[in-house]
């Protein structure tokens, strides 16, 4: 009987040992968003203030500063085309080769591009800057997606290559005696299957290049200046406008948000499945 009620009681322990480490980490990782919506809502004064840390009034005069101040929706923008632009590349590029690399065991072309992707981006910055300069492209869209492709498009080769090598051989060879071509067979029987791969490899590359700001400060010029590289507008010699810039912080980040809670039951089911396939 003793060594259940010992069991028992471990168990006990264990779980909420469990429970508290989860809370802490959830707090970690909320806290600096709270932090930063908080703070958007202060008026100058009241977010120099420790005393009203918790207690002020709120306000829109930050939202409504960053909102027409003249260059944070047309960074909005730019973001847009180039997230949309390099996710839309990598997805284009990476699902054939991810699936090659499945279905012909091409494992050292997939270790060469994990090695690309663990690479600090840094390592790519000079040659590029060089090359676009050369070829006058620096400051336009193309060097930004070109850039922000090389580092998405090993996230989304190495993500998909587990859902490919799962997936059912049979129903491909089945479609190819039914007059499918491979490619057909890859259109129409393998994407639909690894959709839930497909959209969380879709959204990590899009927050990857959203979020991007050392290829895009480098790279882009004033016509294509993304939201991480605005942000830098609050930014001055003699002071800092937090106000401003934990409000333009907020809306760069609200989409982000609204995208993966939209998506979230795709993306929960492509990682749980990426995790047990790959």
């Amino acid at each position: 009987m003793r060594p259940q009620i010992g069991y028992k009681a471990r168990r006990a322990r264990a779980s909420l040992i469990r429970t508290v480490l989860i809370v802490v980490v959830c707090l970690a990782c909320a806290f600096p968003l709270a932090w930063m919506l908080i703070s958007a809502f202060k008026s100058k004064l009241d977010v120099a203030d420790p005393a009203k840390a918790l207690l002020f009034s709120p306000t829109l005069e930050n939202f409504g500063n960053v909102l027409s101040g003249g260059s944070f929706l047309p960074a909005f923008g730019n973001s847009l085309v180039t997230a949309v632009g390099s996710t839309a590349l990598a997805l284009v590029i990476g699902l054939p080769a991810a699936y090659a690399i499945a279905r012909f065991g091409m494992k050292r072309v997939g270790v060469i591009l994990l090695l690309v992707r663990m690479l600090p981006g840094i390592c790519y910055l000079v040659p590029w800057y060089m090359i676009f300069t050369q070829v006058g492209l620096v400051g336009g869209f193309i060097p930004l997606i070109i850039s922000h492709l090389l580092i998405a498009l090993p996230m989304v080769v190495w993500i998909m290559i587990g859902f490919f090598e799962s997936s059912s051989v049979e129903l491909e060879e089945a479609a190819q005696v039914d007059g499918l071509t491979r490619l057909g067979a890859f259109i129409h029987i393998v994407i639909p299957l690894a959709r839930g791969g497909i959209v969380t490899a879709g959204l990590l590359a899009f927050i990857f290049s959203w979020n991007q700001l050392l290829f895009s400060l480098i790279l882009g010029g004033s016509r294509t200046k993304t939201l991480p590289v605005a942000l830098f507008d609050f930014i001055s010699y003699a002071s800092i406008d937090w106000g401003g810039l934990m409000a333009a912080a907020t809306l760069m980040t609200l989409p982000i948000i609204l995208i993966s809670i939209f998506v979230q039951k795709h993306v929960v089911a492509g990682l749980s499945a990426g995790a047990t396939k790959g």
